[in-house]
């Protein structure tokens, strides 16, 4: 993985309350900020159980007067990232780096769709609003659970109109993601960021539409699974080693911080550099990776430690480490 070398010292301006959990950060960053593209992210300095750490977060809408805007939800499952941003209080001195960008706006579709998840609108959001300024033809799905969740509804409702369109699951709203593939214009692109249950409905939607596989464009982020996150215990028989996964730990930094060797790069279940084989599993296998198909996850012989869990037990694996 490459290391992160464009540190540079920032305040953090203002903070507003969009909902009950997510918070919009503005960080003005020393030597002031050029607007990122569409999709870019910045990574922050975080401190987690008094150790340095990173957390990296989407770009929110064209950051165009030298501040950067971040959106940050504050998870219960968190692996500390969230609650340390959602102590912060204005005029506090952070460390930011980026922005950097590896989920890119393509240009000139003849049609754009865009599918929002919760949290996952923060990319989605100044997608939205630049391809809305160029006149581009693009329709926004917006999905929450509950309707107070809805961050950026009304910016975007002003901005989007019909174009715009909500989905909430406490109210029975589903997106039809068919349909809504279907009724895009031929040659057109799809960009989708949510939970792992969105995006792999995307990616089956999307292959069944029969379009151009590049055509559908996805930003994950690693904390969404189908269980609730809990501890579990990991065994490596060769090695001779149990090493317990915490419930605001990911299996690989628990590899990492018992001293396992691991090969990783984007700790975000997309790479597939982290996987591990499993020799056996009590309980479920929570797969929150987009790297695998769904067959390879229901055979159960491989997960990406950066996201993926046990659920309800334990996983006995073999890794790549060849060190006693």
């Amino acid at each position: 993985m490459a290391p992160v070398t464009d540190w540079r010292p920032a305040r953090l301006h203002a903070i507003r309350d969009l909902t009950p959990d997510i918070r919009l950060f503005e960080i003005a960053p020393e030597g002031g900020f050029a607007p990122p593209a569409p999709g870019s992210h910045v990574t922050v300095a975080v401190t987690i159980g008094g150790r340095p750490d990173a957390r990296s977060y989407s770009t929110v809408g064209p950051c165009a007067d030298g501040l950067c805007r971040i959106a940050v939800k504050r998870l219960p499952d968190s692996r500390g990232g969230s609650a340390w941003m959602h102590g912060l209080a204005p005029g506090a001195r952070l460390t930011l780096a980026g922005p950097r960008n590896h989920f890119p706006l393509g240009r000139g579709r003849p049609g754009y769709l865009l599918v929002a998840g919760g949290i996952g609108i923060t990319p989605i959001y100044g997608m939205a609003l630049a391809l809305a300024a160029s006149g581009a033809p693009v329709r926004l799905l917006y999905a929450a659970r509950r309707r107070a969740d809805l961050a950026f509804a009304d910016e975007l409702r002003a901005r989007l109109g019909e174009r715009l369109a909500l989905f909430v699951d406490e109210e029975g709203g589903r997106i039809d993601l068919p349909a809504e593939i279907a009724a895009l214009a031929p040659g057109g692109e799809a960009y989708v960021c949510g939970p792992i249950g969105l995006l792999e409905a995307a990616k089956r939607a999307w292959a069944a539409s029969g379009r151009p596989v590049e055509g559908l464009r996805f930003e994950t982020f690693g904390n969404s699974g189908r269980y609730a996150t809990e501890p579990f215990t990991v065994r490596i028989p060769r090695l001779g080693r149990e090493i317990v996964v915490a419930r605001n730990q990911t299996m690989l930094e628990a590899l990492e911080a018992a001293g396992v060797g691991m090969i990783f790069d984007c700790r975000r279940g997309e790479c597939g550099l982290c996987t591990v084989r499993i020799l056996s599993a009590e309980g479920v296998v929570d797969h929150r990776d987009v790297f695998f198909s769904d067959g390879q996850k229901a055979a159960n012989t491989h997960l990406c430690t950066c996201v993926s869990r046990a659920a309800g037990g334990s996983l006995t694996i073999d890794t790549a480490d060849r060190t006693a």
